[in-house]
């Protein structure tokens, strides 16, 4: 009695859910028009395609064009021809292979005992990708048909290749997909993040606030902090395979993912890396076992400072790399930041704390930040190709 009020519960959630997006997709562009704009591209080239071959050719397999036709409306321009040569070319050896055999054989049976096997096998081939399955789809549609002859595979091919034309010409010509702006919220929520967890950080400090919780949760968002630079990095490799034969290339110029977006991950890296060493040391010296001996207050505050003053220069970087220029608020918070890393190194020389174990996680603290700030003063110079991971 109780599983039909949750099923409607559930059902009613799931109504949301698609309403809030359908509402998003007409508000503005974003990722949920981008999805909405492929699903009716789909469903327009299945529907040329099938009132060319079916309604006008009157061909004998006719929903073999449509069907071809709204699978290649990929994510990308690149992408759909690339997957439409292997498919083609995956459904053309399976169709041909299950025709030779079955004349041959003059049997659908053994026909199909012989020839499935081989066409699955044949599907593994890595010069077919992720459409070498058709091979042993094309191959069924031959043996299980009503009957075979080399004419109706013949026309099976045709359409698969006139349906292949059709969906590739629509993705290419009708607002073929650019994934830029994906890329650039990518990569502003890395950075929005790095932030956001170095003012936690520092806020704690300069409260003198060592609490365990607080302490774990900024440093599970600094673990958080690799995905979200992962995701950065595999959105520049999106984008510009979405601008690889695509004819709105050259409307977009030198906005497209360049070096300077290179370097905005590489900086992310980097900071992803020593944020998370901040926070655990952080998180250690929290710890109610005292694992790790906690600064000298003072110190701690200072080094709060340094923090804000690393998260608004990390921000700023991320500005000048790919969003509004403001180099030279950047250089003067670089400027900045390595007068306040000398004041860090020479208070830390100047202190003597009784605990030596203080003096140990302030060193730890210290060197993340000596590393964080030298990627940012760098940053204008070539990078190397990887980051530390430790």
């Amino acid at each position: 009695m109780h599983a039909i009020p949750a099923t409607a519960r559930q059902a009613g959630r799931h109504l949301q859910t698609v309403g809030r997006t359908l509402t998003r997709a007409f508000a503005g562009p974003g990722r949920e028009r981008d999805v909405a704009v492929q699903a009716v591209k789909a469903a327009l080239a299945a529907w040329i395609a099938w009132a060319v071959a079916g309604l006008w050719l009157e061909a004998p397999m006719a929903f073999v064009a449509p069907w071809v036709a709204i699978v290649l409306v990929e994510s990308t321009v690149y992408r759909s021809i690339a997957h439409g040569l292997q498919q083609v070319a995956a459904i053309t050896t399976g169709t041909v292979a299950a025709t030779a055999v079955a004349l041959l054989l003059d049997s659908t049976m053994a026909a199909m005992a012989l020839v499935l096997p081989t066409v699955v096998l044949l599907g593994n081939w890595r010069r077919l990708g992720s459409q070498g399955i058709y091979a042993a789809t094309g191959a069924l549609f031959v043996l299980t048909g009503p009957h075979v002859s080399v004419a109706t595979s013949t026309a099976r091919i045709v359409e698969t290749l006139f349906g292949a034309v059709v969906g590739i010409t629509v993705n290419a010509v009708v607002r073929p997909p650019v994934y830029l702006r994906d890329t650039r919220a990518a990569l502003q929520d890395a950075t929005r993040e790095a932030h956001d967890i170095l003012h936690a950080v520092a806020d704690g400090l300069d409260a003198d606030r060592w609490d365990p919780d607080e302490a774990d949760a900024c440093h599970e968002r600094a673990l958080h902090l690799h995905r979200l630079v992962d995701q950065s990095r595999e959105a520049i490799g999106r984008t510009r395979e979405s601008l690889r034969a695509n004819p709105r290339r050259r409307a977009y110029g030198t906005a497209t993912p360049d070096k300077d977006y290179d370097d905005a991950v590489l900086v992310l890296d980097y900071a992803a890396v020593h944020t998370t060493e901040v926070t655990r040391a952080v998180r250690d010296a929290a710890s109610e076992k005292r694992a790790a001996a906690r600064p000298d207050t003072a110190l701690a505050r200072r080094y709060a400072s340094f923090l804000r003053q690393t998260a608004h220069t990390l921000r700023l970087y991320g500005h000048s790399r790919f969003g509004e220029r403001c180099e030279e608020e950047l250089g003067e918070a670089v400027e900045e930041l390595r007068r306040s890393l000398d004041e860090l190194r020479h208070d830390a020389a100047r202190s003597r704390p009784d605990d030596p174990d203080a003096v140990a996680t302030y060193g730890t603290l210290l060197v993340q930040a000596h590393r964080l700030a030298d990627r940012l003063v760098l940053s204008d110079h070539k990078a190397p190709e990887h980051p530390p991971r430790g």
